[in-house]
């Protein structure tokens, strides 16, 4: 374990045991004031190439004030995750809402019984609309996790997830690739939720996305076209305060194949996003302008190293 990943870990640790001990009001007031220091500085800086992307505009010419608030929905964001296996997680739901009409929408597409892909960005924060998910409904779902360093990290961040009821596989390193595990959940009729507009992986499908190109997942469009299940597009981001809103799309029709289905899904989210920018988590390069020469040699099978 290197000393970095060392530091990452204990930070981690440090903070699931630190923060959940603050008053809810002294966390969040933390957590933005650290926020506003970050944006004070300018803020990181592929967060403001990925968000002149939305406003198609420079990195330059991003406001200043959409810099601040973003780093302050990221920081609310770390603040919940910290929080969130001490509290209670009815009452968590409850700060969370879904107009009826788009639960009756998903409630249909779940008596259908052949399971539900939500497909979301990393938008609002994801765990809480997981949490919502299973207060609401009473039904656990499936996902990913991306295989982080050090293992005891990885471990962290799953034990994390597992104690909000969420199912979780690894991305890498399982007994069995995921696909096929979450094919299986799909088929019993279950629902899977997959963080979608970002490709782990070299065989994502090329889309555009905001006018660019870049690669997505394959994952949820051809899990649907593989068992049946509804495709789902998926948006959470905040209101102030400690309110939050999840929004269902329409369902993406996946006959029209993988790579269309998928086009469609960065499409939506590409208006859910336009929408709530300052909500959108995106700090790592994601356009293939801004990839290392190491990920554009993974995704064009070259052997180049960066």
């Amino acid at each position: 374990m290197s000393l970095a990943e060392r530091a990452a870990d204990l930070g981690y640790a440090a903070g699931w045991r630190a923060v959940r001990l603050l008053p809810d009001r002294v966390a969040r007031a933390a957590f933005a004031a650290g926020a506003d220091l970050v944006s004070a500085r300018g803020g990181p800086d592929q967060l403001r190439k990925n968000l002149a992307r939305v406003l198609d505009t420079t990195p330059a010419q991003v406001p200043d004030s959409l810099m601040r608030e973003a780093m302050r929905s990221y920081a609310r964001y770390w603040c919940e995750a910290f929080r969130l296996p001490t509290m209670d997680l009815a009452q968590a739901a409850e700060t969370v809402f879904l107009e009826p009409a788009q639960i009756e929408m998903f409630e249909r597409a779940y008596d259908r019984g052949h399971g539900i892909v939500f497909a979301l960005p990393h938008s609002g924060n994801w765990d809480m609309a997981g949490v919502w998910l299973i207060q609401h409904t009473g039904r656990s779902f499936a996902t990913v996790a991306e295989r982080l360093k050090p293992d005891s990290l990885f471990e962290r961040f799953v034990a994390y997830r597992e104690s909000l009821g969420f199912e979780i596989f690894p991305l890498t390193g399982g007994e069995q690739p995921p696909f096929e595990q979450l094919a299986d959940r799909l088929r019993q009729g279950k629902v899977v939720c997959l963080l979608a507009e970002r490709d782990l992986t070299s065989h994502g499908v090329p889309v555009q996305f905001f006018g660019e190109k870049t690669r997505m997942p394959a994952g949820p469009a051809l899990l649907a076209q593989q068992t049946g299940a509804t495709l789902i597009p998926v948006h959470h981001f905040f209101h102030e305060g400690r309110r939050s809103q999840i929004v269902c799309c329409d369902e993406i029709d996946v006959s029209v194949g993988v790579e269309a289905a998928t086009q469609k899904l960065a499409d939506v989210f590409a208006e859910n996003i336009a929408a709530h920018p300052q909500d959108w988590h995106m700090l790592q390069p994601l356009w293939a302008d801004d990839w290392s020469a190491r990920r554009r040699a993974q995704i064009e099978g070259g052997n180049h190293r960066s």
